[in-house]
């Protein structure tokens, strides 16, 4: 799995509060810690910092390419700051997060991936939102983001489709179509573009107790869609161990199998089954409760763990 490590990210308190204090020494911790953990690029998103954009996107490349020589991805809606953070990065090729469908974007963010040699996130996100089923951002994908590489003669390579994930709590149904669109976008084109999630929008909004385990149960159906690339936080230990169990198939504990059960499950096009799931083992189960949240089958409480 390759990981875009989420964690320098403008919503954090903390993140705002280094940024405005021009804080270096937080910025490069904040970006080797996710790398030694398992990050394999690092994700700056700053928001759009409309007034303050030509000073921060450089100092920000170049503080973190200080301590770390992975791929940096550049999250912003502020396309004069995705090009000052472009112009200034020295080391591995970038990510530029993100194109959509939305007209803007979709006319001035590919030229500046192209003339920069970055790969390119593009959202399944039109101007009248994100679609409930899979069908439609496929549709979005195949009609609109690929073709306007295509047309630029943009790398299909380096093209990274989102399909958008969002949170269980209020966006319930999106979950599965997710999973349907992460196992089909890459076999409606050839070459196939990549293709990438921010995995940890499946659980904003819910209590914080609860937000490992939905991620982690997240991770194990999509990776058995065939998902490959995610916008996550590689300091979350649990996730971390479910991407370990299901690339390394290890099938030493109960849990372990629960989770290879799930993603085979997800892989073979099947919805998971409770067979062999130990309900009486307080961790099996609050897994196979997850499952059945997160396939739209049983409604989204926040106490939906002690039902």
């Amino acid at each position: 799995m390759y990981i875009i490590g989420e964690n320098i990210h403008i919503i954090s308190p903390a993140v705002k509060v280094a940024l405005k204090e021009r804080d270096g020494e937080y910025f490069k911790k904040a970006a080797l810690e996710q790398v030694e953990a398992g990050a394999q690029c690092v994700d700056l998103n700053l928001g759009p910092r409309k007034k303050d954009w030509e000073e921060v996107f450089p100092w920000m490349v170049k503080t973190v390419e200080e301590v770390v020589d992975v791929p940096l991805c550049i999250d912003t809606t502020n396309v004069n700051g995705m090009e000052a953070a472009l112009k200034t990065i020295t080391k591995a090729q970038p990510i530029l997060n993100s194109m959509s469908a939305e007209a803007f974007r979709l006319e001035h963010v590919p030229v500046l991936a192209k003339k920069y040699n970055a790969q390119l996130i593009s959202l399944t996100l039109t101007k009248s939102g994100i679609p409930i089923s899979s069908d439609e951002r496929i549709g979005i994908a195949l009609e609109t983001l690929i073709p306007r590489c295509v047309e630029l003669d943009f790398p299909i390579n380096d093209l990274i489709i989102d399909p958008l994930v969002l949170t269980v709590s209020g966006c319930q149904e999106y979950c599965p179509e997710l999973i349907e669109a992460v196992r089909t976008i890459p076999f409606a084109w050839d070459p196939a573009p990549q293709i990438s999630i921010g995995l940890s929008n499946v659980s904003n909004a819910v209590p914080t107790k609860n937000r490992p385990l939905i991620n982690s149960v997240y991770c194990a159906m999509v990776m058995g869609a065939g998902l490959k690339m995610m916008i996550a936080n590689p300091l979350e230990e649990e996730l971390m161990e479910v991407i370990r169990i299901v690339e390394n198939r290890d099938e030493s504990t109960a849990l372990s199998r629960l989770y290879l059960k799930i993603h085979d499950h997800v892989e073979a096009m099947e919805d998971p089954t409770p067979d062999g799931v130990d309900m009486s083992d307080p961790e099996q189960a609050a897994v196979w409760k997850t499952v059945q949240v997160l396939l739209n089958k049983v409604i989204y409480a926040d106490s939906y763990l002690e039902q």
